[in-house]
């Protein structure tokens, strides 16, 4: 009967890879039969628009005065013209191809789904655990608009038994020297309500001393509460931890001597932060900057290593703990794992206009670098770096050694929590191609094929 269903289950995926293949090349094949040349010309001319979008948005990013709005309306006009040239023409096939491709996109994830192509992460290891009897939680009543307060945490926090540390809005906060005066008291768990820069500092304290911490998503975005499952909507939920808890063994990121739980950036985006005006104005600073930035004018001029890999004068270069989710763009800035023992590398160099288009359209563009490595390091012509460490803006000494501590905290979260979304598959043309040639049983995976004796109708052989 396992044999059976099995098969059942993989020639209904054999049959949505042919279904997603099929509609993948009807999406392309009903615009130019409708239009016929007119249709293929269309198409020619919306990719060339798209490559001179974005070679407008990079003008516009590095150039100044007339010739900058000259470029950005270029960049907003462009596109809308080719829609608009779409609709007039093209539009109810055009409608057509687009139910055709989303059809295609759900039959081939359906396909791919559990046949080992798929993203199908293991979830981090869930340990059950006992109350703490002495937690310590740090909270930042300015965090996230105010959620402190709002949500009513620190009165949750003390009618659980734990003693809450508020810190003070009109002066300097030492957050480090707190959790380790905690710690110094007696303090079994430690936790802070707050961003995600908060966060990783009293986090790097509880590794230190090999103490559990606990997370309270009261941040503005709160990036590591979201890729631990945590619940971001309602903070308060995050201390159910300190009665109903499991624990995580996560990851915990280095940049020099600073810790990070989300990433480390340096290039233009942190030179940026570094600006006063940047708090009151952000798109006036950055337009401001950004064309000697991205030029090279201004800023150091950094090198990336890591691994085998060089990165010579990138524009930017961000350094995760853990690698970020880049092929699903519903997923970006999302972490499938965060206990995998490497950190994500992403570098960008673009040079020109021409290298900001490939950017766009090129499978593979030669600007952009992604990879993983266990250390990294950022070179620089000058004895400072700018970086903006978990959303604060610093500045470190050159060079910097970025590197990740595997499985260094001990992170306690709720056992009832909304969870880590999954990742869908990603779609692999070349392996549904493959799946949809395939008859019979060499469909299914091999641990799921029936033996040799199975299909000749003999009983199966016993270990001797």
């Amino acid at each position: 009967m396992a044999v059976d269903l099995s098969r059942r289950a993989f020639r209904a995926q054999r049959w949505a890879a042919r279904a997603a293949l099929a509609a993948a090349t009807s999406a392309v094949l009903v615009p130019l039969i409708d239009g016929g040349l007119t249709g293929l010309l269309l198409l020619v001319c919306g990719a060339a628009a798209l490559a001179l979008s974005a070679a407008a948005v990079w003008w516009t990013l590095t150039l100044r005065g007339p010739l900058r709005w000259l470029a950005a309306l270029v960049a907003v006009c462009v596109p809308a013209a080719v829609v608009a040239l779409f609709a007039v023409t093209l539009f109810w096939s055009l409608l057509v191809s687009l139910a055709l491709w989303g059809l295609a996109v759900w039959s081939g994830r359906y396909a791919l789904r559990g046949t080992g192509s798929g993203r199908q992460p293991r979830r981090e290891r869930e340990r059950r655990v006992p109350p703490p009897r002495r937690p310590v939680l740090i909270m930042n009543p300015r965090s996230g608009g105010g959620k402190v307060d709002r949500f009513g945490l620190r009165e949750k926090a003390e009618r659980l038994g734990a003693r809450v540390v508020l810190l003070d809005p009109d002066r300097h906060n030492d957050v480090t020297a707190l959790a380790r005066e905690a710690v110094a008291d007696g303090a079994d768990l430690l936790g802070a309500a707050g961003g995600d820069g908060t966060q990783a500092l009293v986090a790097a304290v509880a590794a230190e001393h090999g103490l559990p911490f606990l997370v309270i998503s009261a941040g503005t975005r709160n990036h590591f509460a979201l890729d631990l499952g945590l619940d971001r909507d309602d903070p308060a939920t995050c201390l159910d931890a300190l009665t109903d808890g499991v624990e995580l063994r996560v990851d915990l990121g280095f940049a020099g001597d600073r810790p990070f739980v989300n990433n480390a950036s340096f290039g233009a985006y942190a030179a940026i932060v570094q600006s006063p005006a940047y708090r009151d104005d952000k798109i006036g600073t950055s337009l401001e900057l950004l064309p000697d930035l991205l030029t090279g004018q201004q800023g150091p001029r950094l090198v990336a290593r890591a691994g085998d890999t060089t990165i010579t004068a990138p524009q930017a270069v961000l350094i995760s703990n853990n690698p970020y989710r880049t092929d699903d763009p519903f997923g970006l800035g999302r972490r499938d794992r965060i206990d995998t023992g490497v950190l994500g590398v992403l570098g960008v160099k673009v040079e020109g206009a021409v290298d900001a288009a490939a950017l766009l359209l090129g499978p593979e563009p030669s600007g952009l670098t992604i990879l993983t490595a266990r250390e990294a390091v950022i070179e620089a012509d000058r004895d400072e770096i700018e970086a903006g460490v978990d959303g604060e803006a610093l500045v470190l000494p050159a060079p910097v050694h970025c590197r990740i501590a595997p499985g260094a905290l001990r992170v306690r979260v709720p056992r009832k929590r909304p969870g880590v979304a999954q990742a869908p598959p990603r779609l692999d043309w070349r392996r549904l191609r493959k799946l949809a040639a395939t008859v019979g049983r060499t469909a299914a995976p091999r641990r799921f094929r029936p033996s040799a004796e199975a299909t000749a109708g003999l009983p199966p052989q016993l270990p001797r």
